[in-house]
């Protein structure tokens, strides 16, 4: 990554600038999501330019004219009708020189990080001329999975509300939203094989996510080259689906009694199975990431141990009293499931710790705050891929500027090999959704998750502080 760039100024006038496909690119007017975004970049670039300008001072010298963004795709399939996923090739490079600007890009996925930077240069001057410095940049992410995770099961959240947060992500050059779409409190998600889970399971009928709002989230997300990974969690963490789906949960005991209320997934029963192939053939099909999050983090054995069924299917099975072994069981079979449907899974880290037995692919989420490292160490040395997220969790919010923190975390700072660093992919920040609803996401998330973004994006030795503050704060005021 590398940025050079003069004193020398151009200038744009939104009346004549205009963002075109380059010569020899292999993308056209066809492209709809370049056209989309070349559409929207202009927007932001101009888009308070409406005001009446004031005038400028007698003699003020005027800037040379930038005329035109080129934007070049020289690859031979641009990627303008696929989805983004783990490998794609967010490079690109940029060159701002008097007339034309080019931006050259391997992929789609490359021209709208550039797209989104080109943005950032331009800045308006006192009188309302439109302002960009003569820059070369040669920029690409230090890190593939850059995410975002959302919580839509503590509170709803308004289709609104994930929009406009896919469009911060973007002027983040984030590229994956975590989708924790339902947990014990409320299942929104309506599901087409199933519609009495959302039906049952929801706050209410109005708040759900319809197959056509999961679709419109999910190319909304695509038009800016971001990833969209659901995560359903089981076998804890699912008290709201137990109400749209009779006998899919533990019924709990007090001595040889039931006492009415449930625990986790009931893990014995065939019927148990039978639902979750069904389920999950369903979100393969409507979630088209080649990954489905898991979940299977923070189950309680303590109901599992008062059912005499259960007891009863552990001395069958020779599992002795060890309920991490039964919770193995299940996951075991809820992994096997998901990859007959040729997608790969991602897990919380209390999967790899129970030692379920797991597919060399899967990946390992780590959010565990203390002893982190520890933790990637161990799991890089079983050879998985990790996700981190551990001290990345914004809903912890603390008095004062808390960005400092989140911005001074090094992923890599874990005892491994060089073999074992590659296989950190990335990391993510979580926002838990307790005490966060449509009125104080934005204002909670941004720009605090911007420090995280910077810190997956711009390579290791970018972390001076004061400089990253000046940025952080031009930032906010860009994004408002």
């Amino acid at each position: 990554q590398w940025l050079r760039t003069s004193r020398r100024q151009l200038q744009l006038a939104p009346a004549r600038f205009q963002l075109v496909h380059g010569a020899g690119s292999s993308a056209g007017p066809a492209c709809g999501l370049l056209q989309d975004a070349f559409r929207r970049y202009y927007e932001y670039v101009f888009g308070q330019s409406r005001r009446r300008r004031g005038r400028r001072p007698l003699g003020a010298r005027a800037e040379p004219e930038l005329s035109q963004l080129q934007v070049v795709i020289e690859s031979r399939d641009p990627g303008c009708h696929s989805y983004p996923h783990l490998a794609s090739n967010e490079a690109y490079h940029l060159t701002v020189t008097e007339p034309v600007a080019v931006l050259k890009a391997n992929e789609v996925w490359g021209a709208l990080r550039g797209l989104e930077t080109f943005s950032q240069l331009v800045h308006e001057d006192d009188y309302g001329s439109f302002l960009v410095n003569e820059s070369e940049i040669d920029d690409f992410p230090r890190f593939a999975h850059r995410g975002i995770l959302l919580d839509t099961s503590r509170h709803y959240l308004p289709l609104k509300s994930i929009l406009t947060n896919l469009d911060a992500m973007a002027f983040n050059k984030f590229n994956v939203l975590h989708w924790h779409i339902v947990d014990d409190q409320s299942f929104p998600y309506q599901s087409i094989y199933f519609p009495e889970l959302s039906d049952k399971g929801a706050y209410s009928y109005n708040h759900i996510y319809t197959p056509t709002d999961v679709r419109l989230v999910i190319e909304y997300a695509r038009l800016r080259g971001i990833r969209v990974i659901p995560e359903f969690d089981t076998p804890g963490h699912t008290q709201s689906w137990g109400k749209g789906q009779k006998g899919l949960l533990t019924p709990c005991y007090s001595g040889e009694q039931p006492t009415g209320s449930f625990g986790p997934v009931n893990p014995i029963l065939n019927t148990t199975y039978n639902f979750m192939t069904k389920f999950f053939k369903e979100i393969s099909s409507v979630f088209p990431d080649a990954y489905i999050h898991l979940g299977g983090d923070e189950v309680n054995f303590d109901c599992w141990k008062s059912n005499p069924e259960v007891k009863e299917f552990m001395k069958k099975q020779g599992f002795g009293i060890d309920y991490a072994k039964l919770e193995s069981y299940y996951i075991q079979k809820i992994l096997n499931i998901v990859s007959s449907y040729d997608k790969g899974y991602m897990v919380w880290q209390e999967v790899f710790d129970n030692k379920v037995q797991l597919k060399p692919e899967t990946v390992v989420q780590v959010w565990m705050e203390n002893s982190y490292a520890h933790e990637l160490s161990s799991v890089t040395g079983a050879g998985f891929t990790a996700i981190l997220a551990a001290p990345w969790y914004l809903d912890y919010i603390s008095y004062g500027q808390d960005w400092k923190k989140y911005y001074s975390v090094e992923p890599l700072n874990f005892p491994g090999s060089e073999k074992q660093k590659k296989l950190l992919i990335g990391g993510e920040a979580c926002l838990w959704g307790e005490f966060v609803d449509a009125t104080n996401l934005t204002p909670r998330l941004w720009p605090r998750a911007s420090a995280v973004g910077e810190r997956l994006w711009s390579s290791r030795n970018v972390t001076n502080l004061q400089d990253a503050y000046k940025r952080l704060t031009n930032h906010r005021c860009r994004m408002l």
